[in-house]
């Protein structure tokens, strides 16, 4: 800790060429974007919490889910409204690495949320006679402790390994501040830090493997049953489409890291270095929303007794 320099404002350039006219109508837009996110995955958490029915290991992960993606949104988007209002968008040291670990945390839990996401369904539909002597409420509480202890120390490792170095820039020419932007603006790297990253990279490989081999081998077994493939349209395929979105996502987010560089507008640089935080948190709880139909039909009963309640208050009076 003695090498970080005594650097502790850090600059965010990535709206620099932006009128202010256009940053004004991006908060209008943006903000009851904020607003729909947190109430979107709120209300998927409060239904999944207070239905009884839905207390079972598939709703419980992704209630999981839901949590996590108000945290990651949570992470960015209150920066994000007060730059667009600001003058100079500064961000001081501390701050940054808190949106860092915010944000790894984030991106790492949705992954691993998502790995066991995958497991649980391919158990309940390859291992049916399985499920429940596996999938226990102590094996729940398990994965749910492996879903947020693994990215938090992941993400301690991370940040502190960029910590040894002391800092060489003080603009950061991206919207948020997140380990790719630490480690550019520190003065040199090693070969531990090089290594640990591959290490995570490959755990990330490790992830994605297990998901697609997951949904490879339902499908398979899929085509032998109807009975299945309906069981899998209205459980898996959420969670088939919520994954590849996170993917498409993180890979806008990965090509500018890498090729941000070659020519492309400010604007549509912005854009993919943040889709990962803000699409598939607002998407995700729409998609499960509509397509489980244990949840689908609990919203469906709230709406018809809300739109009843002032019909039954004229009669009475």
């Amino acid at each position: 800790m003695e090498n970080i320099s005594s650097a502790t404002i850090f600059t965010l350039t990535a709206l620099n060429e932006t009128s202010w006219i256009s940053k004004f109508f991006i908060f209008i837009f943006t903000l009851p974007g904020y607003i729909v996110t947190i109430f979107l995955n709120s209300s998927l958490v409060m239904i999944i919490i207070l239905e009884k029915t839905l207390h079972q290991p598939m709703y419980i992960f992704l209630c999981n889910l839901c949590i996590n993606e108000s945290y990651g949104a949570t992470g960015f988007y209150p920066k994000f409204l007060f730059d667009l209002l600001a003058e100079i968008n500064m961000i001081s040291f501390q701050e940054c690495i808190i949106q860092n670990f915010v944000i790894f945390t984030y991106s790492l839990s949705e992954f691993t949320n998502l790995t066991v996401m995958a497991i649980d369904r391919y158990l309940a539909i390859c291992r049916p006679l399985y499920y429940h002597t596996i999938m226990t409420t102590v094996t729940v509480w398990k994965f749910l402790a492996f879903i947020w202890m693994f990215p938090c120390c992941a993400a301690l490792m991370t940040i502190l390994m960029t910590l040894r170095f002391p800092v060489c820039k003080t603009e950061i020419n991206k919207l948020i501040c997140d380990n790719w932007s630490m480690e550019r603006i520190a003065c040199n790297t090693d070969t531990a830090q090089f290594v640990l990253n591959g290490l995570f990279t490959c755990i990330f490989c490790v992830f994605v493997y297990f998901i697609f081999y997951s949904y490879v081998k339902i499908i398979i077994v899929c085509k032998q049953s109807k009975q299945i493939q309906n069981k899998f349209k209205s459980t898996c395929l959420p969670h088939l489409i919520g994954f590849l979105n996170f993917v498409v996502c993180s890979l806008f987010d990965s090509f500018y890291t890498r090729f941000g560089t070659i020519y492309l507008s400010q604007e549509l640089k912005n854009f993919m270095s943040i889709t990962y935080l803000i699409i598939p948190p607002l998407v995700n709880p729409i998609i499960y929303g509509i397509i489980l139909t244990p949840i689908r039909n609990k919203i469906i009963y709230i709406v018809k007794q809300f739109k009843s309640k002032p019909t039954n208050n004229i009669a009475y009076e």
